[in-house]
């Protein structure tokens, strides 16, 4: 076992293991450590703890020291530069005439670098931009292209649902979501329903899957033969949360469906749920 501390940098991103150096840390608090990307100021998110050594990537770098008053003043100075250098750049942006749209500035806490995050279609010759920034900061400048996911993640927002984007909130890495997600949880497939403010699908798709395959072992699909207690039919309409069903009786009138728990049918033989190749083609733009 080894003790360790979480530390975050941004909001919603990854929580990196930090050896608290003897120090005993209470969440929220201001920590300067060591990174890849040099010194840095995060927030403590995990509080002392021990963990297994395998859930540690090593060598564990130390804490360097509580973030002092000074330290906290020039990430305050920080922040004004980053707002200074995004207005510099998008009018270097103009000036080289480049296709890119500026999302973020970021400045490493020692300042010996400043990162522009950006989108574009396909890959750009930001050589010159480059150039002509670092001739302005006298640092070093690092260009990062990004998709459009990490741009929501970046500038957050109220996503369909009301509530503010679960990827800015909560979710640390992207994971891939598919149409077949959302067919398979009964959704319209409309972009518009379908489709986060990125115009991507919708990362909870992705994270609320694995209830909804546990259910659909228990429920029949649509399309399914059935045996009822009024006798055999064909499930026309399922609601999987619910446990409501919607079956055809073969005995029945034309269009007249009766409503059935899932607990009261037999599945005699079920059906598959499929995404044709022609709601692919509509849809693939948003995978």
């Amino acid at each position: 076992m080894v003790e360790i501390i979480g530390v975050r940098f941004k909001e919603g991103s990854k929580v990196y293991y930090f050896d608290p150096d003897g120090k005993k840390l209470e969440q929220d608090a201001l920590v300067i450590v060591e990174t890849a990307r040099g010194i840095e100021c995060g927030t403590v998110v995990i509080a002392n703890k021990e963990v297994e050594d395998d859930k540690v990537i090593y060598p564990l770098k130390k804490l360097i020291r509580i973030a002092t008053k000074e330290d906290i003043e020039k990430i305050e100075q920080n922040r004004a530069k980053e707002k200074n250098a995004f207005k510099v750049c998008q009018e270097k942006i103009v000036v080289h005439e480049l296709p890119m749209n500026l999302v973020d500035v970021e400045y490493t806490f020692d300042n010996s670098k400043i990162l522009f995050y950006f989108t574009a279609d396909g890959r750009l010759d930001f050589r010159s931009l480059v150039k002509d920034l670092a001739s302005v900061f006298h640092t070093r400048i690092e260009m990062r292209q990004i998709g459009v996911r990490d741009e929501a993640k970046m500038l957050g927002g109220i996503g369909i649902c009301g509530r503010p984007f679960c990827c800015k909130q909560f979710l640390e890495n992207f994971q891939p979501v598919s149409i077949k997600m959302a067919k398979e949880q009964g959704l319209s497939l409309s972009p518009v329903k379908i489709s986060g403010t990125c115009g991507r699908l919708m990362c909870c798709l992705q994270y609320e899957q694995d209830v909804y395959t546990d259910l659909l072992k228990k429920t029949p699909k649509i399309g399914a033969i059935v045996n009822t207690p009024d006798g055999k039919g064909v499930v026309t309409e399922i609601n999987i949360i619910s446990g409501n069903i919607k079956v055809h009786l073969d005995k029945s009138p034309e269009g007249i469906c009766h409503l059935y728990k899932v607990e009261q049918v037999k599945t005699l033989k079920d059906a598959q749920i499929r995404v044709d190749k022609k709601e692919l083609e509509e849809l693939k733009g948003l995978e």
